[in-house]
C-alpha cells in the first residue's frame, strides 16, 4: 500500500521510490499463529506462546505498528513531495515478518515507476548482523524487479539531528507533566530491545550507537549524566542469557534510593507496539508500582513531525548517491 497518491506515473515524470520498513505485527488474534512462525523461521510457535502472545495482544487492543507505518508513510510522502517537483516521491510501506511484505512493496514502487528506490529501516541503530534480514529480503526481491532499478538502504541514521530532537521533545514533554516536586529529580531510564548476549557480542557498535542516542538525548534536554542510565527490556523467553539490566531489574534500585517516580524513554522504537503498549505501560509499569514507583513513558514517535523531517533528511542523504 502506498504511503498516498501523490505520485506521478512513470509517464508524467520520475519518480523515486521509498521503502519504509520494520519488523512487522499481528494485526489480528488470527494472525498470531502465522506473524509468530514467521518470526521464528517458519517454525510453528508452540500453543502457550501463541497463547501469551494473544493475551497480551488482547490486554492493549491489539498492535497499531503496521496502522501507524502506513500513517508514517503518508506523512513522509507528503513532506518530500513539498519539497521537491521532480522526482516525484511515491512511498511504501514493507514488512519482515507480515504483510505487507517488503517484496510486495518494492513490486509496487516498481509499478508506479520508481527505478530509483530508497530503503529505510525504521531501526535508527544499524546492525548488519542483527538488521540483516531486512537486507535479504531486499535482496531476494531484486530479481523480480525491473532492469536497472536501483535499490540502496540507508544505513545507521542514529544520530541524525532531526531525530534526536523528536526524541528530546517527547521526553519534555513527559518530563513536564511531573508533579513540580518529581520534575526536577525524577530518574531517566533510557531503553532497547533487548538481545541474547551471543548475538550482542558479535555487534559491539551496535550498542555503542544505542547508548550514544541516549546520550544525545540527555544533553539536549539539559539531564545531567547521573541522573539517567541505560537498560534493555523485552528480553526472549529463552534459556540464553540476555542483555542486562534488564528495566525491571531497576525498579528495587530506585525505590532503595527513594524515588517515587521514573522515566522510562525508549531509544530505538519508533511507534507504538506491543514492545511499547505492553512490555512497558503494562508490565513494566506493575512491576515498577510494586516497588512503589510511578513509571511514565514519553508518547512515541509515531507521527511527530520532526520525526517525519528526520526521515525527509535520512532519504534525502541516501538519495545522492544514485548515479543518475
Amino acid at each position: 500500500m502506498s504511503g498516498g497518491g501523490s505520485a506521478q506515473s512513470a509517464q508524467n515524470g520520475p519518480v523515486r521510490g521509498v521503502l519504509l520498513m520494520t519488523f512487522g505485527t499481528a494485526e489480528t488474534l488470527e494472525d498470531v499463529p502465522a506473524y509468530l512462525a514467521s518470526v521464528r523461521g517458519g517454525r510453528p510457535a508452540p500453543d502457550e506462546l501463541v497463547a501469551e502472545f494473544q493475551r497480551r495482544f488482547t490486554r492493549v487492543g491489539g498492535s497499531p505498528l503496521i496502522r501507524i507505518t502506513r500513517e508514517q508513510a503518508r506523512a513522509l510522502e507528503t513532506r518530500l513531495n513539498a519539497e521537491s517537483e521532480c522526482p516525484t516521491y511515491r512511498v511504501a510501506v514493507g514488512m519482515r515478518h507480515a504483510p505487507p511484505f517488503i517484496d510486495a512493496a518494492l513490486q509496487e514502487l516498481a509499478a508506479a515507476g520508481a527505478r530509483q528506490i530508497v530503503g529505510v529501516i525504521l531501526s535508527p541503530q544499524y546492525s548488519p548482523i542483527i538488521l540483516g534480514g531486512y537486507l535479504r529480503a531486499v535482496d531476494a526481491a531484486r530479481a523480480g524487479l525491473p532492469a536497472g532499478t536501483e535499490v540502496r538502504v540507508a544505513g545507521a541514521w542514529h544520530e541524525e539531528p532531526a531525530f534526536l530532537d523528536a526524541l528530546a521533545l517527547r521526553l519534555q514533554e513527559a518530563l513536564a507533566a511531573l508533579p513540580d516536586s518529581e520534575r526536577p529529580h525524577a530518574p531517566i531510564v533510557f531503553t532497547a530491545h533487548s538481545l541474547p548476549r551471543s548475538v550482542a557480542a558479535g555487534e559491539p557498535e551496535y550498542l555503542t550507537q544505542l547508548r550514544d542516542t541516549a546520550g544525545a538525548v540527555a544533553r539536549r534536554v539539559g539531564i545531567a549524566p547521573d541522573r539517567w542510565q541505560f537498560a534493555y527490556q523485552s528480553a526472549g523467553h529463552t534459556p540464553e542469557p540476555w542483555l542486562t539490566p534488564d528495566v525491571k531489574d531497576l525498579f528495587p534500585e530506585l525505590q532503595a534510593a527513594g524515588h517515587h517516580t521514573t522515566v522510562v524513554a525508549p531509544v530505538q522504537f519508533l511507534a507504538d507496539h506491543l514492545e511499547v503498549l505492553y512490555d512497558l505501560d503494562v508490565a513494566a509499569r506493575e512491576q515498577a508500582a510494586a516497588h512503589g514507583v510511578e513509571l511514565v513513558r514519553p508518547p512515541s514517535l509515531n507521527l511527530l513531525p520532526r520525526f517525519i523531517d528526520a526521515l525527509a533528511s535520512v532519504v534525502r542523504r541516501e538519495a545522492t548517491s544514485f548515479t543518475g
